[in-house]
């Protein structure tokens, strides 16, 4: 679907949004509008990555925004995220995307009608705006989820299913974060030096306090799983010292039964009329001896 979100009659540029277009209609745009090949087969391709080119008469960018909804077992880029291709001309803008997007009527009910977008420039800036603020919500979701997590591991019981979750959130968190960092050079372009410019700025002060949020989640979750395996550890350790406690106390009972219960003909203690008392009572000095040591040094 095509539509106008702006034309040259009422602003000083003219914008484009283009909904899942087919094939006929790549065609007719890339006739119309002299685009470059590579520029259609980049989008075209589901798991492009973030970019910044220069083509010809026109700058060409890729951006990746936060997907509306995700998956709690969503880990991949096309899971997590979906692609708005921006075609940047002097007094044009075309703007591709695969799902519907209500930014370009937000962006026109506010900063256009205000007059903030002079230009197709300060107007790609307000699309990458909008592209980046769609991970704002997520990271504060992402952080609701490992304080979960966070809970359940220290204080209630652990499930099988608690380690699978945080795989699941730690590759959220990590594919998330990477997406924004090669969204960087983007950033660093609508924001150069030669166009830098209060909404510009105010562009790359939400790109860099998302960075960052999402940097301290991606190091909070890596602390997690750590966390998750030494507690696991401990818990192994735990086990195999009660079981060591159990075999030390039956180590030497087992060494006196096994002795006893050779059964050999000459063997003067088996006909003694207080040897089985006094083997029961030798078994219990040593099972007591042994508490005693345990508890003296703190094993127990």
């Amino acid at each position: 679907m095509i539509q106008s979100i702006t034309d040259r009659s009422e602003h000083p540029f003219e914008w484009i949004d283009i909904v899942d277009p087919d094939q006929q209609e790549l065609d007719k745009l890339t006739r119309k509008y002299n685009l470059h090949s590579s520029s259609i087969n980049d989008w075209l391709q589901v798991d492009h990555l973030p970019k910044y080119e220069n083509v010809h008469n026109y700058v060409f960018i890729i951006f990746r925004l936060h997907a509306d909804n995700v998956s709690d077992e969503a880990d991949t880029v096309t899971e997590l995220t979906d692609k708005v291709a921006i075609f940047m001309f002097d007094e044009l803008v075309i703007t591709l995307h695969k799902k519907e997007w209500l930014a370009p009527q937000q962006i026109k009910e506010n900063q256009i009608k205000e007059h903030t977008c002079e230009n197709t420039h300060q107007l790609v800036n307000e699309i990458i705006k909008s592209c980046i603020a769609t991970y704002e919500a997520p990271s504060s979701k992402l952080t609701s989820d490992i304080e979960f997590y966070e809970e359940n591991m220290f204080l209630k019981n652990r499930k099988p299913s608690l380690l699978k979750g945080l795989y699941y959130l730690r590759r959220q968190v990590e594919v998330t974060r990477r997406v924004l960092m090669l969204s960087h050079d983007i950033v660093d372009k609508i924001d150069s030096s030669e166009l830098s410019n209060t909404y510009t700025r105010d562009t790359r002060d939400l790109y860099v306090k998302l960075h960052n949020i999402y940097d301290t989640l991606f190091e909070n979750m890596n602390q997690l799983v750590m966390i998750y395996f030494s507690i696991s550890s401990q818990r192994t350790n735990d086990i195999v010292r009660v079981l060591t406690v159990f075999s030390v106390f039956f180590m030497p009972l087992t060494f006196i039964v096994g002795i006893y219960g050779m059964n050999f003909e000459h063997m003067p203690e088996l006909r003694w009329r207080l040897g089985y008392p006094g083997v029961m009572i030798l078994m219990g000095a040593i099972t007591v001896g042994i508490y005693i040591w345990f508890k003296r040094r703190g094993w127990l």
